[in-house]
């Protein structure tokens, strides 16, 4: 066994030696430091380019804009402070106050997001107005942030694809999401959306894992409304989203990253049944008895399958485990309606954390 921090790259080196691939489960990754190991042959998978435009949220966006795949309007956050050429700068003023700093076209409000370590909400604010974006620009690196437009959507959608090293593309189904306080509160699975839209959103993923090459599973998440499809983020790893594989289908994207790590093919996904709703556990204020008592209640529901991920710090808001049940109802308006009385019942027992 090798126990070092993510970043030591010389107990990477030794964990190399036992095994023949090395994979992530998070973009947390050293880059820099593991290129050497590359170089001397250890294997990873996703390689290190592959990973390199997704472990930063200005590269993602970067690359979406290379492939032309819909995702929205940003900017660097640094460019608001780059000089403007002689010819655009206005004659200076002396009795009217300073006109707010401008945003090119993406007008208020925007979404602020910090381009490395950000996640559940973690490093995502919303700016409202250009008081706000000035607040913004002196309290961070702007070379560390980009700028968004602020998308209009309807239903926030997530899909789990994987990639073999033969390039054979598999996709679980697209997946319906809901937030709480920007960390995720459940899954529905599939979405209740048109087929052209899983269409499409098979056709951005399978274009992203074909331009790097990717090998491993990759996670996208997606606005969908007004607008039609767009991009919101993508993560090179198995995905909170895709929790609800391990039951409903035959393969989940835990066992597809084993397979594929090991050099082995995607096997079939082949989704178990009408549908299915996983819902997170967020921490909440209690005790340890009381705690105890709700998860017992949860085991017993019908056709519950509970996860406990035995955190130290069971800190309010923190995801502690999930809740997975399979659904039966026979058409879409009906499998809403289940996954609503069931999401109720799960609630009863494990509230959400407050506001």
């Amino acid at each position: 066994m090798v126990q070092a921090d993510c970043g030591d790259a010389a107990a990477t080196r030794r964990l190399g030696a036992h095994c023949r691939a090395i994979s992530f489960e998070n973009e947390w990754v050293d880059l820099e430091a593991l290129a050497p190991l590359a170089a001397e042959g250890l294997v990873f998978r996703p390689s290190l380019a592959a990973l390199e435009p997704l472990v930063n949220k200005r590269r993602q966006r970067e690359l979406l804009e290379r492939l032309h795949l819909p995702s929205p309007r940003w900017l660097p956050l640094e460019r608001l402070i780059e000089p403007l050429p002689l010819e655009d700068i206005p004659p200076p003023i002396t009795a009217d106050p300073v006109e707010p700093r401008p945003v090119f076209d993406l007008g208020f409000p925007l979404m602020a997001k910090a381009s490395t370590g950000g996640y559940d909400g973690k490093g995502t604010l919303v700016i409202p107005d250009p008081a706000a974006l000035e607040e913004l620009l002196e309290r961070v690196d702007p070379t560390e942030w980009i700028l968004e437009e602020f998308v209009s959507f309807d239903q926030e959608l997530a899909l789990v694809a994987c990639r073999d090293g033969q390039g054979q593309v598999a996709w679980f189904p697209l997946a319906r999401t809901h937030q709480h306080q920007h960390v995720c509160d459940w899954v529905l699975a599939p979405a209740s959306v048109d087929q052209a839209v899983e269409a499409l959103a098979r056709n951005v993923a399978a274009s992203i894992l074909a331009s790097l090459d990717y090998v491993g599973v990759l996670s996208i998440e997606f606005f969908y409304g007004p607008g039609g499809l767009v991009v919101n983020e993508l993560a090179p790893r198995t995905h909170n989203s895709g929790h609800f594989t391990i039951e409903a289908c035959r393969t989940s994207q835990f066992a597809q990253q084993v397979r594929i790590v090991s050099g082995d093919n995607v096997a079939d996904i082949d989704f178990d049944g009408p549908g299915a709703l996983m819902v997170n556990l967020l921490g909440i204020e209690q005790s340890a008895e009381e705690e105890a008592e709700r998860r017992t209640a949860l085991a017993m529901l019908n056709g519950a399958h509970l996860h406990w991920y035995g955190k130290r710090e069971p800190r309010p808001g923190r995801k502690l485990g999930h809740l997975t049940v399979l659904l039966q109802a026979a058409t879409p308006a009906e499998l809403e309606l289940e996954a609503d009385r069931r999401l109720a019942e799960i609630r009863s027992i494990w509230p959400l954390p407050p506001a």
